[in-house]
């Protein structure tokens, strides 16, 4: 992942999408952030139908950040979801929540998060937060060349 990474935000708290934006300017993100607030909207963004249908208005994301309590749809049902979603299913997913029980961070990673971190209570620790997960999943990490199916068309070209 580079620059061009386009991240998905699945967060329904204004306050807290703010100070994660705010958080990522500061660690440098110049990545393209979308903002969904409940788990259906999530999937909806991610199945590219309804107001999401325009994938270049709302290209696939190359990262989704994924809260677990949220509104219609949860992070876990999201999750879940995704994973069995043949075309999309190994987008990388970052769980980024208040819970820190042990149930919730099995559960997650049982249904395929990639990474769980809980939400810092101070803006200068969700700096440090944003600072590793760029560094991590932007600069360092190496994925799978195929971890999302690339149509026969483009089949000789990655993201």
């Amino acid at each position: 992942m580079n620059e061009a990474a386009v991240i998905l935000l699945a967060e329904d708290l204004d306050n807290d999408v703010v100070l994660i934006r705010r958080a990522f300017q500061r660690a440098g993100f110049t990545n393209l952030i979308k903002v969904v607030r409940d788990g259906e909207e999530a999937i909806a963004y991610l199945s590219g139908t309804g107001e999401y249908a325009n994938r270049d208005e709302y290209p696939l994301p190359d990262l989704i950040l994924l809260d677990l309590k949220m509104p219609k749809v949860g992070g876990f049902e999201v999750l879940q979801w995704l994973r069995r979603q043949p075309e999309i299913a190994g987008i990388p997913v970052v769980v980024l929540t208040t819970s820190d029980e042990i149930t919730d961070v099995n559960r997650a990673y049982d249904l395929g998060a990639n990474s769980f971190f809980v939400k810092p209570s101070d803006f200068e620790n969700y700096a440090n937060l944003a600072a590793i997960i760029r560094e991590y999943w932007l600069k360092w990490v190496n994925l799978p060349q195929a971890y999302r199916l690339v149509p026969e068309e483009n089949a000789t070209s990655t993201r």
